[in-house]
């Protein structure tokens, strides 16, 4: 997503941008004040519901300043009394995994995400409206994009290496280079063999509702689109054996991306061969082997970032997906406003360099409290 931030174009605004170029100090200060409180709740918006894979991401809220934690009492679900948790540390950094009693609290290590941007005076001077938001549309993109590499790393770590009841939680599709019906059936499967007792047999009640969205590369859905006049069969010697009328009816009315067996389809362009989700997964799962095909033929291998791509399901009827977020509570325009992205005013170097510039941030921290959530396809 490429946000976009827009002001409106009227004598007050105009005013407003001009006083920032003024040589009065606390003229331009107090401008700049007030455009950051006018924007902050614009760029908040943004962030929460940009269509990202952070966003996938269950929020919960503390105090600035305060030292957030999770009774993990509240979200176990397992028989065992031991649940593995997956943070990082860090923005981007790997991911590490702390095996705890689910009876315990653990406390969340949380990261700054800053940004800072500027534009000439003279551009302030004039009154461009079109300069200064795109100024700040940059800044929620920047944090945007520092998010989305956080997220990823974080569960494409988790999913590379973890495993439950000596299963891992990667398998390959059924055809090398196609998304088949069949695969999205044995996903079903694969996470009730997952979701067991410590025994290692049926639980006492079935965990959610087991894999609820899968993220998929442009490609991908391109061989979905291929359902509505391919053969769907993967057993037998017969091969023509196409999808019934009804489905191929709603994959073409669609383009390919319906739910299939309740599952939704989310395309990324992420993600792919070549793509850098893809390739981050590589750099992670290293040596790792994942099973052979569904279909029977060839071994457990290591993933191929040249020639196979990754396909990620996640279980969101599980509360697994953890992001912490600070809040700080602000008071525009008379009505308590509520923001996890802060902006100020930038008063390095303004002066000497005939800059007018703002800077934000957010803090947050990631964690994974059940791997049983996720999943990867090779395909």
């Amino acid at each position: 997503m490429k946000p976009q931030i827009t002001l409106e174009r009227t004598k007050a605004k105009l005013d407003l941008v001009k006083a920032m170029a003024s040589h009065n100090t606390d003229e331009a200060r107090q401008a700049q004040w007030a455009l950051a409180k006018y924007v902050q709740p614009v760029i908040n918006e943004i962030i929460a519901t940009a269509p990202t894979l952070s966003n996938f991401w269950t929020a919960q809220s503390y105090n600035e300043d305060d030292s957030p934690s999770i009774p993990l009492d509240l979200y176990a679900d397992t028989d065992e009394g031991f649940m593995t948790i997956w943070s990082a540390s860090k923005p981007g950094s790997l991911a590490s995994n702390l095996f705890t009693p689910s009876s315990e609290e653990i406390k969340v290590q949380t990261y700054r995400l800053d940004t800072a941007w500027s534009f000439d005076r003279k551009h302030a001077a004039r009154s461009r409206l079109d300069v200064v938001g795109k100024t700040l549309a940059r800044m929620a993109q920047e944090i945007l994009l520092k998010r989305e590499k956080t997220s990823a790393t974080v569960l494409l770590d988790a999913l590379a290496k973890t495993s439950t009841n000596d299963k891992s939680h990667v398998f390959r599709s059924h055809t090398a280079g196609e998304l088949k019906l069949a695969d999205f059936n044995r996903l079903i499967t694969y996470l009730k063999r997952l979701n067991t007792s410590w025994t290692g047999g049926t639980p006492e009640a079935r965990a959610g509702k087991g894999i609820t969205d899968l993220l998929v590369s442009p490609e991908i859905v391109e061989s979905l689109r291929g359902l509505a006049y391919n053969p769907v069969n993967t057993q037998g010697t017969k091969s023509d054996i196409p999808a019934t009328d009804s489905m191929r009816d709603a994959i073409y009315s669609n383009g390919g991306i319906p739910t299939f067996y309740g599952i939704n389809i989310m395309e990324f362009n992420e993600l792919g061969v070549g793509q850098k989700w893809n390739t981050l997964f590589d750099t992670l799962a290293g040596s790792t082997t994942y099973a052979a095909n569904y279909g029977g033929t060839g071994s457990a291998a290591v993933f191929d970032g040249v020639n196979e791509e990754l396909v990620i399901g996640l279980d969101l009827s599980k509360e697994s997906l953890i992001r912490v977020e600070a809040v700080t509570n602000n008071e525009i325009n008379g009505v308590d406003y509520p923001a996890v992205f802060s902006i100020f005013p930038d008063d390095q170097f303004v002066t000497r360099q005939q800059k007018v510039g703002f800077f934000g941030g957010l803090e947050e921290g990631r964690v994974i409290l059940d791997t049983r959530a996720i999943v990867g396809l090779i395909v």
